[in-house]
């Protein structure tokens, strides 16, 4: 009888980098006759352990869009519970984001948030400059077009003449510039846009919709978002079959 030979595992295909849209945490709340702040803290403890799995799988590097510029129009109630929420992740926390070799970069208008957070955005970012297990980006007061708008304004200010212009150049004067555009953007909450997170970068980013909240995001959905991944074939704008 002839032996049948093992069929070959494909390799599996693991984005660099992710982006991850964290929605749905008030709607979590709501459905559990539950105050917002009570959806955002369990988001907040859901951001701490997310990390780790992607991570153990190989993903390098994962962006988080926490706040947007549009954000600031809830209630000043929720605002700054927020706020204190980031102060105590880049506080209280910066300890253990160390101690697990992550690596933080803080991506938005930082100069512009209330109190000393722009002072611990700047503290965090030195303080791990040297993690080596998997880069953090907190986009935070973030949005797209605000970016882009700051791009444009430190290129006119550094007298840049318009055939000097590229999209590398472009590239270089945003946020974190030297950041690799991300493979994958995952969002939560079954809403299916962008709304305004990494659009200079995302031209090309796989896009993966989960209909479950933020706060219910588990490990097994790491899973499922890399398997679509690999199962994705990525043309780039070109012919391939």
């Amino acid at each position: 009888m002839l032996a049948v030979p093992a069929k070959k595992e494909e390799k599996k295909e693991i984005p660099h980098h992710i982006g991850i849209i964290m929605d749905g945490n008030r709607r979590w709340a709501k459905e559990r006759n539950l105050p917002a702040y009570e959806g955002h803290s369990r988001g907040f403890l859901k951001l701490k352990q997310v990390p780790d799995w992607f991570f153990r799988q190989g993903v390098k590097l994962l962006s988080f869009y926490c706040f947007s510029t549009e954000n600031w129009q809830r209630e000043a109630q929720e605002v700054n519970y927020l706020m204190k929420i980031m102060a105590d992740a880049l506080n209280s926390h910066l300890s253990d984001f160390q101690a697990r070799g992550y690596r933080l970069f803080i991506s938005g208008r930082v100069e512009e948030l209330p109190g000393d957070l722009p002072e611990l955005c700047a503290e965090a970012a030195r303080a791990t400059k040297d993690g080596r297990s998997g880069t953090i980006n907190l986009c935070l007061n973030y949005g797209g077009r605000a970016e882009i708008v700051d791009a444009l304004k430190k290129i006119l200010k550094n007298d840049i003449q318009p055939d000097q212009i590229h999209e590398g150049l472009i590239k270089k004067y945003l946020y974190h510039g030297d950041l690799p555009d991300p493979d994958l953007i995952i969002r939560t909450s079954g809403e299916q846009r962008l709304s305004g997170f990494l659009l200079w970068q995302s031209v090309y980013s796989e896009l993966f919709f989960l209909k479950k909240y933020w706060p219910d995001f588990e490990e097994s959905d790491v899973e499922l978002a890399l398997a679509e991944y690999s199962r994705r074939q990525r043309r780039f704008g070109g012919n391939g079959q």
